[in-house]
């Protein structure tokens, strides 16, 4: 896969992500929202919402998703316009990494604590995986020793040493 096409696909799981992250918001203020993805008793944003366990370290859960999702983008978009600097794919890497492990730590409060699943919480959490999943391949992809012509379709092909 070409760089470009892993940068669109960071892009899209970011910006998909923040989306679903400011939902997760504007469900938190606005009751009737909750409606929307309360299946059942299982599948239940209410519950999860009013259980008083969505704030970790006294910081709501949905805003470390919609800070969270911000950074992945800005990071993405400050790789792309340095593209011969591996130190900004390796930021990304680390900031996904950081928010797939909250994102496991949120999923285990909502099952083991709350015994209730968010599923507008959980589609937040897989597009953070799939910008992670992006993010260790941009980061493989921009460690691979140069080669006689590059498919990075966004950075000129340079030539072997001799």
């Amino acid at each position: 896969m070409q760089i470009r096409s892993l940068r669109s696909a960071i892009y899209l799981a970011s910006g998909v992500g923040l989306l679903v992250a400011m939902f997760a918001a504007a469900e938190f203020f606005d009751a009737s929202l909750e409606a929307v993805c309360s299946i059942n008793s299982f599948f239940s944003c209410s519950l999860v919402d009013r259980s008083g366990l969505t704030t970790t370290f006294g910081i709501q859960d949905y805003l470390w998703g919609i800070g969270g999702f911000v950074l992945i983008l800005v990071f993405a978009g400050i790789a792309e316009k340095r593209p011969r600097e591996t130190a900004w794919p390796c930021a990304l890497l680390l900031i996904t990494t950081v928010g797939v492990v909250l994102s496991m730590y949120f999923l285990y409060v909502e099952l083991a604590e709350i015994h209730a699943l968010c599923p507008v919480c959980v589609t937040a959490y897989l597009f953070g995986g799939f910008a992670w999943i992006g993010a260790i391949a941009l980061v493989r992809k921009t460690r691979e020793p140069a080669r006689g012509v590059s498919d990075n379709s966004d950075e000129p092909p340079t030539a072997e040493p001799t």
